[in-house]
Formats: structure tokens, C-alpha cells, sequence
């Protein structure tokens, strides 16, 4: 007896996966200018590199002879493939099935994806579209679907790939409930602008709980979240979240044994801009581009910013210098000053946090006036968060390069210096426990008040202490490693990093494996 009623089963479920939700769901999908999970897969993988798992998942319905009639695939699609060569476990929910709210065995096939990533010890990419759990339950029978209370929690391994694996994710639709948690429990997290909401729960289920009409954008469009922080990036279409997961991955080793990979450039490391000279105002009160210098100091067009429309004191991104990958964070002096606010102290310390997982090297550029202050800034809590910021870069095990570019101020300025940094300041730097303005209008107060031209008196003391807080003579005292023309940074730096890299192995070796 032959086998062909079980290979011709086989053909006819693969046949029906790759119709997802049949030919108007599909078209519906497309009306909405959005793609099929399996068009984003083939997008962003290398051609031909999928490797699907668990293409025969689904509900099956058979006549009594055991022939199949009809079969649903799981609404999960995952498997193994490859980014620019590298391997990767990738995955998201079919739209085109049950809005991606889980059938019985999309969610196991959702569930597995992180122990499938981890057991590889590969990058995860999650591409999510889809609602949460339904009141039908995943059989959509409405039977209360149990667990044994021995089974390990469902989110454990969703935090071990946090410590283990890179995890980058895209809202590409409506996210929602269960998804919307797996968006947000990645490293870098990034939604279209146009055509994605990300939300706790739907506008029907806020209608009914808290009488308030409103609409998925108003709740969760790109508008709020990358100004909020709950995802990083807004992407301006598909093609371009898709593009900028795998800039992201480009930076970062497979998995947190293992070192960031070199790249190639034609960049010279001694190479000097002679316009980073002049660029820092001799006017403490006046701005400058901050980003002007992370861009000269890096491999051109290697720098590659997140989350830069929350807390946008700060900047943190992810660069190359002299081919090496590197984490980078900064003060932007035209958002307060670049002072450390609350929710800057957490982008930090998030950031600083990958780097630490995938074995970054970390450079700062320093104009750190303080912790922001006033009454708002003590309502959000800044002491708090600022200050396990402040801890964290003190138990930093990695190298650490700061360069001081204006300002050094207080005990905000200590969460930019890691433990044995490497210490360059420019001319333009000043270092001190409290800014000149702010000291002295405290120390000396009532001299300047009693003074016949306070206005005058005041300038007069900030002059003299300016002076007490400049590099030149904490240079001289070995304060700092080195004072330095502004256009042998990149040199500098491109020395520094190749000296990191060659202690990095031994600071991995001593890592625990999960």
C-alpha cells in the first residue's frame, strides 16, 4: 500500500498556508496598503533563505473516512532565516486569519519563537499585527482554555532572549494585547507612521470599561509612542521598519557570547575636521549641533540614531569607528539645556543596558549642565531615576571613552564616566559640582544683591569662577587623560577602540551563560 493519500495531504495543507486567510482577506489586507506576514518575511530576508517551521499547524476538518475538507493554518508564520547572511528566527501573526488574535495553534507557534531563537542562540525578529486573546478563547469555542500550574511561566523565555539574543520587533498594522506586550520586550522596537496603533486594549474594550469613544490613533498612533518611549523608531512606510531592523542587527553580534562584528570602510581613522575647532560657541548660553560632532567623530554614514523624538535631551545611537561597532550617547544642549531629565535618565540607562548585553563599547560626549530641576522635574521622580542611572554606568563592566565637550556638572555629569573611562576633554570643557550661573548666584547672593550694579557684579563673579572650572588646569593635574585639539578626537578615539576590542574577549569569557 502506498503513502499518496498522506504526501498528497501534506501538499494540499502547504497549499492552503500559503492562501493565509483566503484571496478577499488578503485583497482587504492590500486595500489598507499593508503586506501579508509572509510578503514582510520574504521582504526583509536574503532571497530564498526561509526556512519555514510548522507550515502543516492548523485546524483540520475530515469526513468520517479521515479524508481532510478544509484547513485553517495556525494565524503564526516562523522559521529560520538569513539577514545579510546572518541566521535569524523571524515570525508575526497573519492578519488575513481572525484579525491575528491567536487560533489554537498560532498561539503555540507565537509562543515557541523564543525558545526557538534561544536554543540557536540567533537574532529575533517579530513583526506584529494582531489583537490579544479573544473572550471565544484560541479554539473559539468559548471552553476556558487551562495550563497546569507546573507549566513554566509564558513570558520567562521572552525575558531570556532580552539577556541572550538580539530581539528587534515592528508594529506593521493595529497591535494589541498579547502582541503589543511582545512588541515592547525587545531591544529596538519601531512602527510605520501612517498605518500602525500600538495598544493595551481596543477602542470597543475602553468604550465598555471607561465610557470614553475613542479611536486606535487617538490611543496608540506613532504621534504618542515614539514620543513616549514605547517604541523607538517611526518608519515612514514597511520598507523602511524593515530596512532599519536590519541596520539595527548590523551592529550587534548573534547573541551576548559573542563580538559585535567588524565592518569594512574606507573612512581614514586619523581622518580631522577642522570645522569641530571653532563649533563649540565660546558663550556657554548659546547652542550648537551636537550631532554635528557625533557624525565627524564616526565612520561616515555609520551612525545609526534611536528613539530620537523621546527625551530628546538626550541622544543615544549605535556607530562604527574604524569599522568597529560602538554605543553612543550624548546631551542635546537644545532640549534644557541637555540636562538630565527623568525619562532621559531611562532612555540611558535602557541603552546603556544592550550595549552592556551585546558587548558595545561605550563613548559619551559629554555637556551635562545637571539634573533637570523645578517643580516638574521633582514630580516625575528625576532623583530617583537619575540617580540609578548614575549606578548603573558606575557598575559598568565595559570600555568606556567620555569626551568633555562644554559642560560637566553635578551628579547627573557621574552617569556619563564608566568605570575606568577614558578621559578626553576640549578646550571648551568646564567641570564643577553645580554650573557657574546657578553657584553663584547661590555663593554669593547677597554680595551681588548688596552690590550699587548687581547685574555687574554678577557677570564679574562668573568670569572669575568660569575659570576654576576649567580643563586646562584639571589637565595639568591628570583629572583628565588628555586635553586635546577637538580634531584628534577621531584619532583618539579610533586608537582607543582598537584597544577595547582587544580587552572585550576577556570581559565575555567571564559572562554567565543563561
Amino acid at each position: 500500500m502506498s503513502w499518496d493519500k498522506e504526501l498528497k495531504e501534506i501538499l494540499q495543507k502547504k497549499e492552503f498556508a500559503l492562501q493565509q486567510g483566503g484571496v478577499k482577506n488578503v485583497e482587504r489586507q492590500h486595500a489598507k496598503g499593508l503586506l501579508t506576514i509572509r510578503e514582510r518575511i520574504a521582504s526583509i530576508l536574503d532571497n530564498n533563505t526561509f526556512d519555514e517551521i510548522g507550515p502543516g499547524a492548523g485546524g483540520a476538518t475530515r469526513d468520517k473516512n479521515g479524508n481532510l475538507i478544509e484547513f485553517n493554518p495556525a494565524n503564526f508564520v516562523l522559521g529560520f532565516g538569513k539577514i545579510n547572511g546572518r541566521d535569524c528566527v523571524i515570525g508575526g501573526e497573519d492578519f488575513t486569519m481572525k484579525g491575528g488574535s491567536p487560533t489554537e495553534s498560532g498561539l503555540r507557534k507565537s509562543i515557541y519563537i523564543e525558545e526557538l531563537a534561544l536554543q540557536n542562540l540567533v537574532p529575533l525578529v517579530r513583526l506584529h499585527q494582531g489583537g490579544g486573546g479573544s473572550v471565544t478563547g484560541a479554539s473559539g469555542n468559548s471552553q476556558i482554555a487551562t495550563t497546569p500550574v507546573y507549566n513554566p511561566p509564558r513570558f520567562m523565555t521572552v525575558a531570556k532572549t532580552l539577556q541572550a539574543i538580539p530581539v528587534a520587533t515592528a508594529a506593521l498594522g493595529a497591535v494589541a494585547g498579547l502582541p503589543a506586550a511582545r512588541l515592547v520586550a525587545s531591544h529596538f522596537s519601531i512602527m510605520t507612521k501612517n498605518n500602525s496603533q500600538v495598544l493595551i486594549a481596543g477602542p470597543k474594550v475602553v468604550e465598555r470599561a471607561l465610557g470614553r469613544s475613542v479611536t486606535k490613533e487617538d490611543m496608540g498612533g506613532a504621534h504618542i509612542h515614539t514620543r513616549n518611549g514605547v517604541v523607538d523608531n517611526i518608519a515612514e512606510d514597511e520598507t523602511d521598519a524593515l530596512e532599519q531592523i536590519k541596520l539595527f542587527l548590523s551592529y550587534l553580534p548573534n547573541n551576548a557570547w559573542e563580538l559585535p562584528p567588524h565592518a569594512s570602510t574606507s573612512d581614514p581613522f586619523d581622518r580631522r575636521d577642522n570645522f569641530l575647532a571653532d563649533l563649540v560657541p565660546r558663550d556657554r548660553r548659546k547652542i550648537y549641533d551636537m550631532r554635528k560632532i557625533i557624525h565627524s567623530v564616526t565612520d561616515k554614514d555609520s551612525t545609526f540614531e534611536i528613539a530620537k523624538d523621546f527625551a530628546k535631551g538626550q541622544i543615544i545611537c549605535l556607530a562604527r569607528i574604524n569599522g568597529y561597532p560602538i554605543g553612543i550617547f550624548a546631551n542635546d544642549c537644545k532640549y534644557n539645556a541637555g540636562s538630565m531629565t527623568a525619562i532621559g535618565s531611562q532612555k540611558v540607562k535602557r541603552f546603556i543596558e544592550t550595549c552592556e548585553t551585546f558587548n558595545l563599547p561605550i563613548i559619551t560626549f559629554v555637556d551635562e549642565p545637571g539634573f533637570m530641576i523645578g517643580p516638574e522635574a521633582e514630580k516625575a521622580a528625576t532623583i530617583r531615576h537619575g540617580t540609578d542611572l548614575v549606578l548603573k554606568s558606575a557598575n559598568c563592566k565595559l570600555p568606556w571613552a567620555s569626551i568633555i565637550v562644554r559642560k560637566s556638572f553635578g551628579v547627573a555629569a557621574v552617569a556619563h564616566y564608566g568605570p575606568n573611562a577614558f578621559v578626553l576633554a576640549w578646550p571648551s570643557a568646564e567641570m564643577g559640582a553645580v554650573p557657574v550661573e546657578g553657584g553663584v548666584a547661590v555663593a554669593f547672593s547677597r554680595e551681588i544683591e548688596a552690590h550699587p550694579n548687581p547685574e555687574q557684579r554678577r557677570k564679574e563673579l562668573e568670569a572669575e569662577i568660569s575659570h576654576r572650572y576649567s580643563s586646562i588646569p584639571r589637565a595639568e593635574a591628570l583629572a583628565v587623560h588628555d586635553l586635546i585639539d577637538p580634531r584628534d578626537t577621531r584619532p583618539m578615539l579610533s586608537r582607543w577602540v582598537e584597544r577595547a576590542y582587544k580587552a572585550l574577549p576577556n570581559i565575555v569569557a567571564k559572562k554567565n551563560r543563561i
